[in-house]
């Protein structure tokens, strides 16, 4: 009989697990909290699968710069300190980490974990069949206002034989979107994919039910996990109890308040906000993947609609909307593509990004020995999703992993 894993947490992370479980001949039973999948920092994302640009947020030079951009009215990034010990201590930890070799390791690790996700999605799309959520392998650049800023992403490419250095003319005659932002140059690749994110879990969801070995139980919050003898055995749904072999947490932000005895999880939420502009017939959107660099904006053209993404606030456990924040977001995305789309009809959005300070996810064994960790993704949640479940199902199966391990330690954290 196969073994059963139960997954807390129906967004990409737990969806994605999930799959690679059922995949590899397992049962699965997946936990979310709300009445639908998919339907919180897996909704409205930036859309954008971007595998070669995972280098963490923090680095050298970082919080000198993090402290401009607070005295700017269009910075994007916000803090709001908190009388919040998780608080400090994620900003503490996220300091310590601001060091270019750190940030160098971590980028490593990252990287390695991008590459096996795109690998795995591959596989997924071409030997399931697995469709219907507008991906496309579109290219991404990554794009410059300042001179200064492009001369240093031009010394610190992250993968020099697949990314091209692009003057504005040339980018321009790549993206003619581009022809007239004041962008002096941009990093290309062009391997780069995109997708949409809320449509990708539907599909999973999808699959998973005509598998006829996932059960899904939605609308029932997790109270509790018990456990004894150095062992995770049951979940607490309300006044229901549900026995479980293998126990996974991927419940994103929300995983700290599941944390055991032990169990340390440094996650801290960082909401972003995002913008999806219907396009017609009349428009002209960009079908390259762009992100401004200097302005911290994400675009992605994801079917008949440009998803534009930004900002990093530090505000506690708010997922409020906040109007002057996205009006910002608006503004500069009107700026730099005005005949992109209907500004006016964009649909708006905030979410909450579960980060690690240092930009690494959580993914693996725990001291509890039938507990494993998928979680911490920040802003690379459906980038990271599809090779993070593949190695939970390698680690549940005790199979020999696709990639080495070192950095996703869950008890290193």
């Amino acid at each position: 009989m196969a073994q059963r894993v139960c997954i807390i947490g129906g967004g990409v992370i737990g969806l994605a697990t999930a799959y690679a479980l059922v995949r590899d001949g397992f049962e699965v039973t997946v936990i979310e909290a709300r009445d639908s999948l998919g339907v919180e920092t897996s909704f409205a994302n930036g859309g954008q699968l971007s595998y070669r640009y995972v280098a963490p947020l923090a680095d050298a030079g970082v919080p000198l710069q993090a402290l401009g951009w607070m005295l700017r009215g269009d910075s994007p990034l916000k803090l709001r300190p908190r009388l919040d010990p998780a608080q400090w201590r994620w900003m503490a930890a996220f300091l310590a980490a601001c060091r270019t070799s750190v940030n160098r390791e971590n980028a490593a690790h990252l990287l390695r974990l991008a590459l096996l996700s795109q690998r795995t999605l591959k596989h997924w799309r071409e030997d399931d069949g697995l469709s219907g959520f507008h991906w496309r392998r579109n290219g991404k650049l990554v794009t410059f206002r300042s001179a200064g800023s492009f001369a240093h992403a031009r010394k610190g490419l992250a993968d020099p034989q697949q990314q091209q250095v692009l003057s504005a003319a040339e980018c321009a005659q790549l993206e003619p979107a581009l022809a007239d932002a004041a962008f002096v140059g941009a990093i290309y690749t062009p391997d780069e994919e995109v997708g949409d994110c809320h449509g990708f879990c539907q599909q999973l969801a999808a699959r998973l039910r005509a598998s006829g070995r996932c059960e899904f139980r939605l609308g029932q919050a997790v109270s509790g996990i018990r456990h004894s003898n150095g062992a995770v055995s049951a979940v607490e749904l309300g006044s229901d109890v549900l026995p479980v072999e293998q126990l996974v947490i991927a419940a994103g932000h929300r995983s700290p308040l599941l944390a055991l005895p032990g169990l340390h999880l440094p996650l801290y939420p960082l909401k972003g906000y995002s913008l999806t502009v219907p396009i017609g017939a009349e428009h002209r959107a960009p079908d390259v993947s762009i992100t401004d660099y200097d302005r911290k904006i994400v675009y992605a053209r994801i079917g008949e609609q440009l998803r534009v993404a930004a900002m990093v606030d530090i505000v506690g456990f708010d997922p409020a909307v906040d109007p002057q924040r996205l009006a910002l977001i608006k503004r500069q995305a009107r700026d730099t593509f005005p005949d992109a789309g209907n500004y006016d009809a964009a649909v708006e959005w905030a979410g909450m990004r579960p980060a690690t300070p240092t930009g690494v996810p959580l993914l693996g064994a725990t001291a509890y020995r039938n507990l494993w960790l998928n979680l911490g993704h920040g802003a690379l949640g459906f980038t990271l999703a599809c090779g993070s479940g593949q190695l939970l199902s390698e680690l549940i199966g005790q199979q020999r992993t696709s990639i080495d391990l070192h950095g996703f330690n869950p008890r290193a954290a």
